[in-house]
């Protein structure tokens, strides 16, 4: 199947919300070119069209088609009334236009394209509060490898364009004079399953939380809370499922930090309804050369009958350096270590960085069958051994 008629089927199947998008990229960008610009400038609003591109190829010999080719396209408009005391309304919408094409020479071949909405959110804002609604990018937490707080995002610290799904909901955020700041949210229709997560979402129930978070002596710590209702569909039932997540952050000359994750379950699931995810990290830059930042982490995983009894843990440690080799190229690497298989990933990247283009030569290393917790594994591009070279352009 050609690619575009990959693109023009996911067209046609587009849901509500995917149209709506397109619809509204489309008249902004009409407007975009339109005489009313000078109107724009009049009443101190502002209009910005902005996208990035992105290319890459990759070799894997033990994938099933080992040569893969991709491209993508995020095109994204904001739009901001400025009003009076420092308060605005602003808007932001962005498609995800994605497609790739798997082979093995002279053998078979493998095509699939997407046309998804990637942001589309309103919102108001003045000097202390935020308030957000529509598709939105939510994360939080302070680590920054394995992430016990990764409950609305699937951010993979290797991926240079840090790219993540966003969920639809309400966002209100409040910013205390003290560095303090509170954060509500409720979401809905989100049936898609995310990281830490055993069984989807109720598309039709609500979900709701919040977060506070406040400074301490040398850093900051934040307590987090989440409910949702969710779908057992082995036992054709609802089950509800409450997270409490704690993390704190400080500077103690080198940086140090945790982050925690208790899930409890009304109905146990493979008679298990507890799982504890905590996670300990430390980060510091070290005067060799230009400068060498080292992060490093270790995560411990639990899924118990009743909490906090740890009968069946596992745990993974993380490391990442990173070094920049002049003003335009920069060498890093990030490792886990699975101790409970035995098993090794690793990654290296070398950047390069102009003024709108970037461009990365990626080799990984890694184990056949994925243990990594939180990763996607849908297409595992990054199984076993292999090259990725990608060219990413940003206007």
């Amino acid at each position: 199947m050609k690619l575009q008629t990959s693109v023009f089927m996911a067209l046609h199947h587009m849901n509500k919300k995917m149209k709506y998008s397109f619809a509204f990229l489309l008249v902004f960008g009409l407007y975009l070119t339109s005489p009313a610009q000078d109107t724009i400038k009049k009443v101190n609003d502002t209009l910005v069209f902005s996208g990035q591109l992105s290319a890459w190829g990759l070799y894997n010999q033990g994938n099933r088609l080992p040569v893969y080719l991709g491209a993508r396209y995020i095109p994204t408009l904001n739009y901001t009334f400025n009003l009076k005391n420092r308060q605005k309304i602003d808007f932001e919408t962005s498609l995800n236009l994605n497609g790739n094409m798997g082979f093995k020479p002279f053998d078979n071949n493998q095509t699939e394209g997407s046309f998804t909405p990637y942001r589309f959110w309103a919102r108001y804002s003045t000097k202390q509060l935020e308030l957000r609604l529509g598709l939105q990018k939510i994360n939080f937490g302070s680590a920054t490898l394995l992430r016990p707080l990764m409950w609305f995002d699937q951010i993979d610290p290797r991926d240079p364009l840090q790219l993540t799904d966003g969920v639809w909901g309400f966002l209100g955020r409040y910013y205390f004079m003290n560095n303090a700041n509170l954060w509500l949210w409720c979401l809905y229709g989100n049936d898609k399953q995310r990281p830490w997560q055993i069984d989807a979402t109720n598309k039709k129930s609500p979900e709701y939380g919040g977060r506070f978070q406040t400074p301490v002596p040398k850093g900051e710590i934040a307590i987090s809370f989440h409910h949702r209702r969710t779908d057992i569909l082995s036992l054709n039932t609802n089950n509800s499922e409450n997270r409490i997540g704690l993390d704190g952050k400080w500077d103690l000359g080198v940086g140090l930090w945790f982050e925690g994750t208790w899930i409890n379950k009304t109905k146990a699931i493979e008679s298990v309804n507890n799982q504890e995810i905590l996670n300990l990290g430390l980060d510091n830059t070290f005067g060799i050369g230009n400068g060498l930042n080292v992060v490093f982490e270790h995560l411990f995983l639990a899924y118990d009958d009743k909490a906090f009894d740890f009968k069946r843990p596992v745990s993974f440690s993380g490391l990442s350096l990173s070094y920049p080799i002049s003003m335009i190229d920069n060498l890093s690497t990030i490792s886990y270590w699975d101790w409970t298989n035995k098993a090794s990933y690793n990654f290296l990247t070398l950047k390069r960085q102009y003024n709108k283009i970037s461009f990365y030569i990626m080799a990984f290393w890694n184990p056949v069958h994925y243990q990594l917790p939180q990763q996607d594994n849908s297409i595992n591009y990054y199984s076993g051994k292999g090259i990725q070279f990608m060219l990413v352009f940003n206007h």
